[in-house]
């Protein structure tokens, strides 16, 4: 069967592909789904006696419910289930650490798309307990990381080619992204571009629908179809696109700091003198502890989004802080509440909490503007949803997909003019940052397709690389000496260099053939003649040297005369990279 499938013209093959890599997308992330629950029922339910949030479109409730004598626990299940998800991944899969989907990414672009199997069940399970303990994370992470390992353990099944495997990889994160999420058009977009911080994969897209579509309805069957932010009713004022175009500027710079953020205290954690499995337990409690004072940073945060959506800020509960300020700080506790949870190499994704943060900082620029302009902004709903859209827009580098997925979890077109205005100046204002550091720019930078945008070897090396001979003669020199040299190493002509190693220019056999051996070759010099200089590719010496018909150049820099290339040296370090090439290949 693998055999007569990889000989299937391309949209036949990744038809049969993209059903069967669906259907184990939808099938494991509903188990993703049901374990999470359960380790949330006992941590948080069970272990602390609360009841946090879900969105209603997952058929939860937005109550917020909790004993307060038992708030101090939280820290500590949040240190358990780190101390679990530690032992479980550096113990299995070191690979399944932090957030999933960059290792997914790297996968593609350095590893051929290869992922041990063992890391799906060590992510799906670490994940489970992280965020079911009450860790800041995200289902997204987890999920793009054990549906992509599932694509490259059928691709190896199937006997797939490399090439396939990559694809089957990328086409399961969009697939799984776009079942916990249901999204499945968003998925499929995510899956061509979440590789990418300036450019898309166009031949994933066809997939990539295929599968998110069959994992999607899996999920939706057993959960249901409902959009997980529910139905936003509201209509467009094009009067609020300058709002949301602010609103973008400023999406664009948290970004960055999310970034920052989140590798600086990752940072902090790898330089740690601890055992890598205790440090999810520190990062875990240190977290723990900021939800004592903001409850609303714990876990996925979609059930506080809806309640801001909903603009019911008298659920939300701080025991010292007013609401208004809780809710101007929750975008930078969140921030440094993921970082601690998964930057100390606990397992989860930084999705989630990329569309939490985005969500809150458009509820706070909502809520100026409401009280600024109150008829423009008779409620704050629009920019909580565009908030969400242009923060990780930014922080992901995934503008289309973004739009697309929020759109599908809002069942609404009507914010979509002021969306992509406010993701346009964010993905603009963000510059280089991503939280997906195993991201390249372009396709032209990925390794996965080296061979389809390499420069030719002779244009991108340089003469600089290239080994040099130091053979030369002085105006001074006679012609007796200047033939003997000639002779001596099978050359035709020679560069003339004066005594401050300036290079003159070249004296020809032709011209001093037969002439008074006494002369000087200064008498015969030909100036002007063509040189290259260390930063010239090796295509450049080579077309002097066919066009002059000589055996070597003259390698000049800034007038000074730096030895000679010749077609032998040239030949050499061409060939010297033509092997290491060949040899990498192989080895990928």
């Amino acid at each position: 069967m693998s055999g007569r499938l990889s000989s299937l013209p391309y949209f036949e093959k990744w038809l049969i592909l993209g059903i069967l890599l669906g259907v184990v997308a939808g099938f494991a992330s509903t188990v993703f789904y049901l374990l999470l629950h359960v380790f949330e029922y006992i941590f948080i339910t069970r272990f602390v006696g609360m009841s946090y949030p879900h969105p209603l479109g997952e058929g939860g409730t937005l109550n917020f419910t909790f004993h307060p004598g038992n708030f101090i626990l939280v820290p500590v299940s949040l240190m358990i289930g780190g101390l679990i998800s530690g032992l479980v991944v550096y113990t299995f899969a070191p690979e399944a650490e932090g957030h999933g989907t960059d290792a997914a990414i790297k996968a593609y672009h350095y590893l051929q798309g290869k992922v041990r199997w063992v890391v799906i069940p060590v992510k799906i399970f670490a994940s489970a307990v992280t965020i079911g303990s009450g860790g800041s994370a995200g289902r997204e992470g987890p999920t793009a990381q054990f549906s992509s390992g599932v694509g490259s353990v059928i691709a190896d099944l199937l006997k797939l080619s490399p090439e396939d495997r990559r694809r089957a990889l990328a086409v399961g994160i969009g697939a799984g992204i776009g079942t916990i999420f249901k999204t499945p058009i968003g998925g499929a977009l995510l899956a061509s571009e979440i590789l990418y911080k300036r450019d898309l994969e166009p031949e994933l897209i066809y997939p990539g629908l295929i599968a998110s579509s069959v994992g999607y309805t899996i999920f939706g069957i057993i959960f249901g179809f409902t959009p997980v932010f529910g139905y936003y009713t509201g209509t467009f004022n094009p009067m609020r696109l300058p709002l949301y175009a602010l609103l973008g500027v400023i999406s664009g710079l948290l970004a960055i700091l999310y970034v920052k953020s989140f590798y600086g205290i990752s940072g902090l954690f790898k330089r740690l003198k601890l055992p890598n499995h205790v440090k999810p337990m520190i990062g875990g409690g240190l977290a723990g502890l900021l939800t004592l004072l903001f409850p609303e940073v714990m876990g996925t945060g979609y059930g506080w989004i809806n309640l801001a959506e909903f603009e019911r800020f008298s659920s939300f509960y701080s025991p010292v802080l007013p609401v208004l300020l809780l809710l101007a700080l929750l975008p930078l506790v969140k921030i440094l509440a993921t970082s601690l949870s998964i930057g100390s190499g606990g397992s989860g994704g930084v999705f989630a909490p990329g569309l939490f943060i985005g969500a809150f900082l458009g509820a706070d620029v909502g809520l100026i503007f409401h009280y600024l302009f109150p008829s423009l902004v008779p409620n704050i709903a629009p920019f909580v949803i565009i908030g969400m859209m242009s923060f990780f827009a930014a922080a992901g580098k995934v503008p289309l997909s973004v739009i697309v997925m929020v759109t599908e979890m809002t069942s609404s077109l009507q914010l979509l003019p002021g969306a992509m205005i406010a993701v346009a100046i964010s993905y603009l204002v963000s510059g280089n940052y991503t939280i997906y550091r195993s991201q390249v720019p372009t396709r032209r930078d990925s390794p996965a397709h080296k061979s389809e945008y390499e420069i030719p070897v002779m244009q991108r090396l340089k003469v600089g690389q290239c080994k040099r001979y130091d053979i030369r003669v002085s105006p001074s020199t006679t012609v007796e000496v200047a033939l003997k040299v000639m002779l001596d190493n099978n050359f035709l002509s020679l560069p003339v260099v004066d005594e401050s190693s300036r290079f003159i220019g070249i004296v020809y056999y032709r011209d001093i053939e037969g002439k008074n051996p006494l002369d000087q070759v200064g008498r015969y010099v030909m100036r002007g003649s063509p040189h290259v200089s260390p930063q010239s590719s090796l295509e450049q010496a080579w077309e002097i040297m066919a066009l002059n018909r000589s055996r070597w150049v003259a390698v000049v820099d800034k007038g000074i005369f730096q030895g000679m290339v010749t077609m032998d040296s040239l030949l050499a370090l061409y060939e010297h990279e033509v092997r290491a090439l060949t040899d990498t290949s192989r080895d990928t």
